[in-house]
């Protein structure tokens, strides 16, 4: 008994570490012509193709998404402090989100039925996307750890094209810099 919870510390441990927060940098936009070097899709870059069935059974697809700004949020687990602090300040900005004419979509390698429940839990206004096999990370570069998917969010433009990454995620204030960006690049016509 002790040796399965020696062995589970670590575990908790990260998990909880995964989902708490991290200290705000600059922007992270990255000239189109620049590759990332940490593997993420870099701005300037169309995304993949993809076609997910979000928690409410809803397909989403990125021909679907096309024409609309998307706000696409990486996270790493549902229910823990960190994810559910931002899933609840997307929700928070989620009506001046709309007004910048974007959809907000969240994804974590849990599986439909956690994000039932977490929307739920917490009125989430918004569609979660389960990537229980990493696939959607995989294809914008997000990595994982112990199955935990890292934070980090894409701006995607009405072509399909990513207009700005976030790979370092403050999440109490995150929404609200994810907003004041979307202000400015409808400011500037982007």
């Amino acid at each position: 008994m002790r040796a399965i919870i020696r062995a589970a510390v670590p575990l908790v441990a990260l998990s909880c570490l995964a989902c708490t927060k991290r200290e705000p940098t600059a922007s992270s936009a990255v000239p189109s012509a620049v590759k990332r070097p940490d593997g993420l899709l870099p701005v300037g870059a169309e995304i993949p193709k993809f076609s997910v069935r979000a928690h409410t059974g809803q397909e989403v697809s990125s021909s679907s998404l096309r024409g609309q700004v998307v706000v696409l949020y990486f996270y790493p687990k549902d229910g823990t402090p960190g994810c559910t602090v931002e899933a609840e300040q997307f929700s928070l900005a989620h009506e001046d989100l709309k007004k910048s004419g974007a959809v907000v979509l969240g994804v974590s390698s849990d599986d439909s039925d956690s994000h039932q429940e977490f929307a739920q839990e917490h009125g989430l206004p918004f569609l979660l996307l389960p990537d229980e096999d990493h696939t959607l990370a995989r294809a914008f570069g997000v990595k994982t750890t112990l199955g935990m998917t890292q934070r980090v969010t894409f701006i995607i433009d009405q072509t399909g094209h990513v207009a700005r990454v976030y790979d370092s995620v403050t999440p109490k204030t995150h929404a609200r810099q994810v907003l004041a960006d979307l202000q400015a690049l409808g400011a500037s016509g982007n």
